[in-house]
């Protein structure tokens, strides 16, 4: 098991380039599925949970193969199999994904319960919602999700979940939408841009949907569809972590390929934190001055601010010259972060959904353990700006959405080591 071991209070500058979007590509991998013959996916980061959706496709007959660095070719042709086993999916909750294309290529599916981040639960009864609507007879036997239907037709559905809309479920109802007789109406859709990217993919290999981007998404359904190449959007939870790595060490650093489009209310609320924060045609710049001003931070489906950045900016927020407010408005429970960010002398009170962040004047390195992706890049930020040296332990779960994330803050001019444990 690896560790990051970070010598911290180094000011970071340089530029770095936003790699491909995880939450965009695995949707797109599930959705090779939908055709028989090979798609290729560009700009696809080399992640584990991108390791762990090939897997899963692997697991029903297909090939996942890489023809370059970030380039993914995904063969559909021996696909026979409408299972997916629990063994791969316990590993990622996005494995769900594959519950629609399975439904509307072989009008079965059965797809384990899937597992993922540990900040609390993520129910999967939209997606199960979403495939009911178009006419499947869904049971959950023995831990798995059991769909099938002789026929899938369009309907309009509403896609309101506890949270707001869901990303996810959106995606898989377009995918089995995509392939159902007459047209499908999805109302409060969710309007992420990995949604958008989703609908532009999946127009590339024949299908009929309008309205990527908006909260109405229509899909007039096709008889079949066909294998495509296609460019992944850039990440832009991963560019903004590094723009924070720029701010918390009062730094300067760039991100080519970051959105200000996509990131306008982050940068927003970066800029009131007294954070210099240029947009231009080809990324983001930052530059931080310490101690930052506190806020106030209410996460909430896209355009809101992202629950996403929200344990980043807890980080940041811990060095502010006051008290700052954020309130989780998405995952109630997502303070998992806030423990381990006391260990290396933040102040963070937690009462979900609300975290008070009282900001102190400096950080001082320790052992900590992150529980989730973005909890540990939260902890490796402020590993970035403690005094002295942080080693942030199970880093396998920062591997999940962070390509070499050592590397790029190495080039930053951060001290970075990836170690085995002892």
């Amino acid at each position: 098991m690896d560790k990051f071991v970070i010598r911290g209070g180094r000011r970071l500058s340089g530029v770095v380039a936003a790699q491909g979007s995880k939450n965009a590509c695995l949707p797109m991998m599930a959705a090779a599925l939908l055709a028989e013959g090979v798609t290729t996916l560009r700009n696809v980061p080399r992640l584990a949970d991108i390791e762990t959706m090939a897997d899963v496709l692997r697991s029903l007959g297909a090939t996942a193969e890489w023809e370059g660095p970030h380039e993914l070719a995904i063969d559909t042709t021996s696909v026979e199999r409408y299972v997916a086993p629990y063994d791969v999916v316990r590993r990622m909750r996005a494995s769900i994904a594959v519950l629609g294309p399975l439904l509307a290529r072989f009008r079965r599916a059965e797809v384990s319960l899937p597992g993922g981040c540990a900040f609390g639960p993520r129910p999967v009864d939209l997606h199960i919602k979403a495939v009911k609507e178009l006419g499947a007879k869904v049971d959950l036997r023995g831990g798995y999700i059991v769909a099938q239907a002789p026929a899938l037709k369009g309907k309009r559905v509403n896609m309101t979940g506890p949270a707001g809309p869901s990303r996810g479920a959106t995606a898989n109802l377009m995918m089995a939408a995509a392939l159902a007789e007459g047209v499908t109406v999805i109302e409060n859709a969710a309007r992420e841009p990995e949604v958008a990217d989703l609908v532009n993919m999946l127009r590339a290999m024949g299908a009929q949907v309008d309205g990527g981007g908006s909260s109405e998404i229509t899909v007039a359904g096709v008889e079949h569809l066909k294998p495509c190449e296609y460019e992944v959007m850039n990440d832009q939870i991963e560019a903004a972590t590094y723009l924070i790595a720029g701010a918390i060490t009062g730094g300067d650093v760039a991100v080519e390929g970051a959105d200000a489009g996509y990131l306008s209310l982050f940068d927003e609320r970066l800029a009131a934190a007294g954070v210099t924060v240029e947009a231009g045609g080809d990324g983001i710049r930052v530059r931080g001055s310490l101690p930052v001003a506190p806020l106030e931070i209410r996460t909430a489906p896209f355009p809101g601010f992202p629950t996403d950045l929200q344990p980043q900016m807890t980080a940041l927020l811990s060095l502010a010259s006051g008290r700052s407010v954020i309130v989780e408005g998405i995952y109630p429970d997502r303070f998992n972060h806030a423990p381990e960010l006391g260990r290396l002398g933040a102040h963070v009170e937690v009462t979900p959904p609300t975290a008070v962040v009282n900001g102190v004047h400096r950080l001082y390195g320790a052992y900590v353990m992150a529980s989730d992706l973005r909890a540990g890049a939260a902890l490796v930020l402020a590993g970035l700006a403690a005094e002295g040296e942080t080693n942030v332990r199970r880093i396998y779960h920062i591997d999940r959405g962070y390509e070499r994330m050592e590397d790029k803050l190495m080039s930053l001019g951060a001290s970075v080591e990836r170690a085995q444990e002892e």
